[in-house]
């Protein structure tokens, strides 16, 4: 019996950290599950330096990862997308295009690294703080059984995944 294998996008504005460095988590972590994409409403053409330092000191693959544009993915022929995660709070404020396949979206926004001043040291640590938040709810993500869930179910579990701060384990009710 094979698989059922899902297509997941990350969203950001300009597509150089945060959502590259959640593809590249997802790859990793996915055991051929997902199927892990990137892209930008406004993207910048080239991933950040540190994105691909951390992505690499952590064994996350960075071959092939490019800051593209979200129009590759609301065309005909693109891969129709189960889940579409924003990761930025400026790309979840944005009208997003029309996606084929109609996916369960989520916001799991996480302070840009990239926006970082200081030492080359300050930056790169703002960097290993959204790769661990990142990798928390990925991680989290992965592990849920897509099997026999519903929207109404799954739903507010991804949500509630958006809200971690970096956690192993989503805070509870009254936390």
């Amino acid at each position: 019996m094979s698989r059922r294998v899902y297509n997941v996008l990350f969203l950001c504005t300009g597509n150089t950290a945060r959502s590259i460095m959640a593809e590249s988590l997802l790859r990793k972590v996915s055991a051929g599950r997902f199927n892990a994409f990137s892209a930008g409403s406004q993207p910048k053409g080239i991933v950040n330096p540190f994105a691909l330092k951390v992505l690499e000191s952590y064994d996350c693959p960075t071959e092939g990862l490019r800051s593209k544009s979200w129009q590759e993915f609301a065309v005909d022929g693109a891969p129709a997308m189960d889940f579409v995660f924003t990761v930025c709070d400026s790309a979840a404020g944005e009208v997003c295009p029309i996606w084929p396949g109609q996916p369960m979206t989520a916001h799991w926004g996480i302070d840009d690294p990239a926006a970082v001043e200081g030492t080359e040291i300050q930056k790169e640590s703002a960097f290993v703080t959204a790769f661990r938040y990142l990798r928390n709810r990925i991680t989290l993500f992965a592990a849920l059984s897509m099997d026999g869930l519903d929207r109404m179910v799954l739903a507010p579990r991804l949500r509630e995944i958006g809200q971690i701060d970096g956690a192993s384990f989503p805070r509870s009710e009254a936390g």
